[in-house]
């Protein structure tokens, strides 16, 4: 490879490493983990417990277990978005 070719790959990987340093390291290894959009856990538990707080509400009939579940669960719907946390990303310095 030429000089330019190295000095590409290796903002390649600076840039890999700071957006994702878990998935660096596991490449780094030759144990790739899942980038940062593809992990989603913690927001299933999010939108499984929002859920939970709604079919409650509805079932007992509490209003306002119903309402403040239908506000997590939109709340919890949001955090799949992958592009605006890439583009929040960006923004810090």
């Amino acid at each position: 490879m030429t000089e330019s070719d190295d000095e590409k790959i290796a903002d390649l990987e600076a840039v890999l490493w700071h957006d994702d340093p878990r998935f660096a390291r596991g490449l780094g290894k030759g144990r790739p983990r899942r980038p940062r959009e593809y992990r989603h856990g913690r927001h299933w538990l999010a939108l499984s417990l929002a859920l939970a707080a709604v079919v409650t509400g509805a079932m007992v009939p509490h209003g306002l277990l119903l309402a403040a579940g239908l506000v997590l669960a939109a709340l919890a719907v949001n955090l799949f978005d992958t592009t605006r946390r890439r583009r929040l990303r960006r923004r810090r310095p």
